[in-house]
């Protein structure tokens, strides 16, 4: 038996567990080998991954240490006592080692595989192995599995409405924070559209990220129930309500293995969305040299793979293919989007035309699925409740509802020009290194930080003159944004 003491140390995602070299009645060499240890008392119990600890100071005799995630997931105090035992490897990698050798799961697998993921029984090395076999061949039928297996897990969000809407963009273009207007206008309109979002993972800001500017989203599912109840919306972080925890963890092992195949995006979309209890979306594809979907033909495959999976799992879905040739607005980076989203919400004649545009356009496609509303009057239906103010207004509650963020954001003191190297007009912008560029500014983290673009494709510009301005609160990330942004603007211009 061994009593818990707490370790701050971050070891996300993973449960960590601390043991001294050394103790009366044990050697550490005992748990060492399979390197996965159980610590459980009475129904509460964890796996997690052993450290061997040198230093006699940090822990007495007699203790265990709990890393700050596997601290909170057993859920003991400190000082309670523990048993700690070898792990036994989950049964269901038995599952994954056939996959690697290429055979096609079935749904009870599939289920076993993401059930022991969400309880931590599965090393970053387990699950990249996986991820990666998963990668290699998979079939439609696996991908309708895999998305009903990781909604299956964790919360489920239910709504007082037969018609529950949402929007989801895959990706990938930066700027693009139509979501934040599109909830309002249908919101104002009357739908409900509880609206779940991500902090961003390769982005320089999610929706989450940047409506934090404004107002609270770490919000509770009760919270977010009544303030639907009483805004016909709310625009939250989907991390607080455990929907869909499985993808979490998945994408943290995804994020630097790089990988991102139709499969598992089909599947990471759409088990959050089904888990938040959504029943009617439509999805944005924006199609571009530099997107994630950079061809017609990948966005047609796309396209059939949302909508097999989404009818089999009872979700009405309307697929829109979008320009994904450049950045969506001026702003990059939490701050500069959350002032690009207020602008068209508020009428400001400095708004942005193109996410202003690409807002009315989703947002009527939203709207279409009201069928109170006659056929093709979703896009004009949306264009008045922007125009009128209704939207701006209701944001405006929406915030009030949330709880107004009381602390004051500016896009980040610290600036750096990059200039047009020759005169001509501007042809292309590279989506994925312009959000390099400002995430090494700092973006989404330092939430000033960030990209303010002058010049968009098509505009005429002159050798000397600007074509975007970096934002940074550090000289570091200011220095690391301008040595990338000077290697290579991520501007075209054609003489």
């Amino acid at each position: 038996m061994f009593k818990i003491r707490y370790v701050a140390i971050d070891t996300s995602p993973e449960n960590t567990v601390f043991l001294p070299r050394s103790d009366d009645g044990y050697g550490a060499e005992q748990f060492q080998a399979l390197r996965k240890v159980e610590v459980a008392q009475g129904g509460k119990a964890i796996l997690a991954t052993l450290a061997i600890m040198d230093d006699e100071h940090l822990l007495r005799h007699g203790e265990i240490g709990l890393g700050e995630q596997a601290f909170r997931r057993l859920g003991l105090p400190e000082g309670a006592e523990v048993v700690v035992a070898q792990a036994r490897p989950p049964a269901s990698l038995d599952a994954v080692r056939r996959k690697i050798s290429g055979d096609t799961l079935t749904d009870t697998e599939l289920a076993e595989i993401i059930a022991d993921i969400t309880k931590y029984r599965y090393s970053p090395m387990e699950i990249g192995a996986f991820l990666v076999a998963c990668a290699a061949f998979m079939t439609t039928a696996e991908t309708l599995g895999l998305t009903r297996a990781m909604a299956d897990v964790g919360e489920k969000l239910t709504w007082p409405s037969p018609l529950i809407v949402d929007k989801h963009c895959i990706g990938g273009i930066p700027g693009n924070r139509t979501s934040m207007i599109v909830v309002p206008i249908v919101a104002a309109h009357g739908l409900i559209i509880p609206k779940t979002s991500s902090r961003a993972i390769t982005s320089p800001s999610g929706t989450a990220d940047t409506m934090e500017v404004l107002a609270n989203v770490d919000i509770s599912a009760e919270r977010m129930k009544a303030i639907v109840a009483q805004e016909n919306a709310v625009l939250a972080w989907g991390g607080r309500v455990n929907l869909s925890p499985a993808d979490d963890i998945l994408i943290s092992v995804e994020r630097p293995l790089r990988i991102d195949t139709f499969e598992q995006m089909v599947a990471s979309i759409l088990s959050k969305k089904l888990a938040a209890g959504a029943t009617h979306l439509v999805i944005d594809i924006p199609v571009g040299p530099t997107a994630k979907v950079r061809s017609q033909a990948e966005a047609v495959r796309l396209r059939k793979l949302f909508e097999y999976v989404a009818t089999h799992l009872g979700l009405t879905v309307d697929i829109v293919l979008t320009d994904g040739s450049q950045p969506i607005g001026r702003g990059i980076g939490p701050v500069l989007e959350a002032r690009d989203v207020m602008q068209v919400l508020s009428g400001d004649p400095a708004a942005p035309t193109d996410l202003r545009e690409r807002a009315i356009f989703l947002a009527g496609r939203v709207l279409d699925f009201d069928p109170a509303l006659p056929g093709g009057q979703g896009q004009q239906r949306a264009a008045q409740l922007l125009d009128s103010g209704q939207a701006y207004a209701a944001m405006q509650r929406l915030i009030a509802a949330q709880g107004k963020q009381p602390a004051s954001f500016a896009p980040g003191p610290l600036q750096h020009e990059i200039l047009a190297r020759q005169t001509g007009t501007i042809t292309a912008i590279d989506c994925h290194l312009i959000a390099r560029i400002a995430r090494l500014a700092g973006a989404p983290m330092q939430k000033g930080a960030g990209i303010d673009l002058l010049r968009k494709a098509g505009d005429p510009v002159r050798s000397g003159e600007a074509l975007y301005r970096i934002h940074a609160t550090s000289e570091t990330g200011l220095g690391f944004a301008r040595e990338l942004a000077e290697e290579s603007s991520g501007y075209r211009v054609s003489a």
